[in-house]
């Protein structure tokens, strides 16, 4: 059985686990997530997963010698194969949510796993990933709308600026997909990603007890 390690600072994926009832720690690092220009938008996101994975275990190799594995994540918001990050300000912001008004857009999520007990020093890191997608539709959001949600500050931490478990929630039509991979991370295609490769992870039971 492996211990889960969370590398991100992310309080929505650390929600996200505890809600599914996962067992884990969390371990990140900070890395550049500037998008490779000559990738597709998939091949960008896997990336920025995989190089966040990669450094977090870098460091903590040297802190734990029990069996774990290294989750890592990045969700990017994709309208019309553009990828939209979070805002650099304001003007950013009111920009993208314009752009997004009356249409549909995808949300996907790269998750990335290392296991510690396949590397070593002499052999390269043993990855598998992913990609979880989920199409938004936007209802057609009027100025005031975009404006009043510019002025709550929630739309400046999250890509595609806005957070559909937030106030932004009003803003989405419907949704085709998983609903947790918008918000994040998903947790029913990483208990698929584990059971693909055959990974045991410590999680609780109804009653509280590991299991």
């Amino acid at each position: 059985m492996h211990q889960l390690v969370l590398a991100s600072e992310s309080p929505r994926r650390k929600f996200l686990l505890e809600k599914a009832g996962f067992l884990f720690q969390t371990f990140s690092v900070k890395v550049s997530e500037n998008l490779e220009k000559n990738l597709n938008v998939n091949e960008q996101i896997l990336t920025i997963a995989r190089t966040k994975a990669e450094a977090a275990w870098k460091t903590y190799k040297s802190l734990n010698s029990l069996p774990y594995l290294l989750l890592s994540a990045d969700t990017m918001v994709v309208y019309e194969n553009q990828a939209l990050g979070k805002p650099v300000d304001k003007d950013d912001a009111r920009q993208t949510l314009r752009l997004l008004s009356g249409k549909k857009h995808s949300v996907k999520t790269a998750l990335c796993l290392v296991d510690s007990q396949n590397n070593s020093t002499f052999s390269p890191l043993k990855m598998v990933d992913g990609i979880c997608t989920t199409d938004v539709y936007f209802k057609n959001l009027s100025d005031v709308e975009i404006e009043d949600y510019l002025n709550t500050g929630e739309p400046y931490d999250k890509a595609g600026s806005y957070g559909i478990q937030g106030i932004a929630s009003k803003f989405v039509d419907r949704i085709e997909g998983d609903y947790e991979n918008v918000v994040g991370l998903s947790t029913r295609f990483l208990s698929e990603l584990l059971e693909r490769n055959g990974f045991v992870i410590a999680k609780l039971k109804t009653d509280g007890e590991k299991k």
